[in-house]
């Protein structure tokens, strides 16, 4: 478990530098730039979501085949997984672009918020948007890898992605001229030659969009390219391409609950986020911020939900639930032992850790540490509950169980956090800016406990292990009702 783990912690890591990166260089840029892209957020992962369902399928089957020994069917359905989310990822992508003044527009927000911040969320979601194919191509590749077992080499191809992104972003931002890391003597010299040279001023907050969406395709052309030539993952081969409606079926069938899932927890995030830009600028800066931080610190029991899945999958193809069961509790009892170490930091030290985040110069900061620092210390006490809410959720997904994982999710969200941030923070709001920051943290606290709960039960590991193989003889891992109807 853990050494499908690691580089999965690794890998996202790497994939929240991206955000991080962004977040650093527009901190420094200004603070309108950071509100902007905490309101674009949402609707990236809405858009990611809607196709992100479909990739959860694909990592279950071909972790469940793998288990199996059905190497030949692995391949398949990762064929078809790439035909049928890349054409989602492409449809969205127009759609998304043409509506996307429409879309940020639908987000209630006060006279400063839209004026100051929804035209920068603008600029940058429509480069976004462009992009959707290649970050899509990419998913399907890295989720692929996962069920196989191959954790290791998306995690290469990532941090060659970040690492160009790393380079490009804060050209592309701030262009030669100004840009701070040309700012040491002697290094502003070369800036402003180069200024000069290219005549580049800089994109604002779309170069930081352009940085990603450039660095993740190439990452999704080398993972592709591994996944049919390079002899990496499942034997896919190219004839696998050709869509099998009884394969896309079974993706479908697995992944509709998750994208649904997913779906509503971008849902809760746009809603979160309309409720966010009723109050100043100030504070929507911190909300991003700290959610931008709150990433990092969910990094391990992401990697250990995500090996949960793969070890729990693999487990019950291959008929062997108990040893799943193993290995959901020691993730869980892991992901809370290195979060409660994370939560004490983040209590203690709330301050210096939003500082790295904010430049000192940009208008407001001050009055945005300071909401962003207490917010901080209220996440530090959700901390180990997330860790055990997304193991005990990666053991519901890879038994195939995507609806009870969808249903959890669905309580913490909607029944939890959305409806205690509105009633603490807005109507009646009592409690005001600091019911926002309780009210977000009271979702993984439900979901912790109750998913937990839940999986005392032991019914999620019957479902795939009484299912009866298809016409050829094969194991059928999530088809009918290992998707999970308890």
């Amino acid at each position: 478990m853990l050494d499908i783990a690691w580089p999965l912690v690794v890998f996202q890591l790497l994939n929240v530098a991206y955000n991080v990166t962004d977040t650093i260089w527009l901190g420094h840029y200004s603070t309108d730039a950071v509100g902007a892209l905490g309101i674009a957020w949402p609707l990236v992962f809405l858009f990611i979501s809607v196709a992100g369902g479909f990739n959860a399928a694909g990592a279950i089957l071909v972790a469940q085949y793998t288990g199996a020994d059905s190497e030949g069917s692995a391949g398949k359905v990762t064929g078809n997984q790439l035909t049928f989310v890349i054409g989602m990822a492409a449809i969205l992508g127009v759609l998304g672009f043409l509506l996307s003044d429409q879309l940020l527009a639908l987000l209630p927000s006060g006279a400063a918020t839209t004026e100051q911040i929804i035209p920068l969320a603008n600029d940058y979601m429509e480069i976004f948007y462009l992009g959707l194919p290649f970050l899509f191509a990419f998913f399907v590749f890295s989720t692929v890898m996962r069920g196989y077992g191959d954790t290791k080499t998306p995690m290469y191809v990532m941090a060659g992605s970040v690492v160009l992104n790393v380079v490009i972003d804060p050209i592309l931002i701030f262009g030669f001229a100004g840009n701070p890391l040309f700012a040491p003597p002697g290094l502003d010299a070369i800036g402003a030659t180069l200024a000069d040279l290219t005549g580049f001023g800089g994109l604002g907050i779309g170069g930081a969009a352009l940085a990603t969406v450039s660095s993740r395709g190439l990452a999704a052309v080398v993972g592709i390219g591994l996944l049919f030539f390079g002899g990496y993952g499942p034997d896919v081969r190219v004839h696998h391409l050709r869509p099998d409606l009884e394969v896309i079926r079974k993706i479908v069938d697995l992944g509709l609950p998750t994208t649904a899932e997913q779906s509503a927890a971008a849902l809760g995030m746009l809603t979160m986020t309309a409720m966010v830009s009723m109050f100043s600028p100030m504070v929507v800066a911190a909300y991003s911020l700290t959610n931008r931080i709150g990433t990092v610190v969910f990094l391990p029991s992401l990697g250990l939900g995500r090996a949960t899945n793969t070890m729990v999958g693999q487990n019950l193809g291959a008929k062997k639930p108990d040893r799943a069961e193993r290995a959901t509790w020691i993730a869980a009892k892991t992901a809370v032992a290195v979060l409660l170490i994370a939560a004490v930091v983040a209590f203690v030290f709330p301050e210096p850790i939003v500082g790295v985040f904010l430049g000192t110069g940009t208008e407001n900061a001050a009055i945005t540490l300071a909401f962003a620092a207490t917010y901080l210390q209220v996440r530090a006490v959700e901390f180990g509950f997330m860790g055990v809410f997304q193991v005990m959720l990666g053991a519901f997904r890879g038994a195939g169980n995507t609806r009870t994982a969808m249903v959890l999710s669905i309580i913490a969200l909607w029944l939890g956090r959305v409806p205690l941030v509105y009633l603490l923070a807005v109507n009646p709001g009592f409690l005001g800016v600091l019911g926002i920051w309780i009210g977000f943290a009271a979702g993984d606290i439900i979901g912790g406990i109750v998913a937990t709960l839940w999986f005392t039960r032991g019914t999620w590991k019957e479902a795939v292990i009484e299912q009866a193989g298809p016409d050829d003889g094969e194991p059928s891992p999530g088809g009918g009702d290992a998707a999970g109807t308890d």
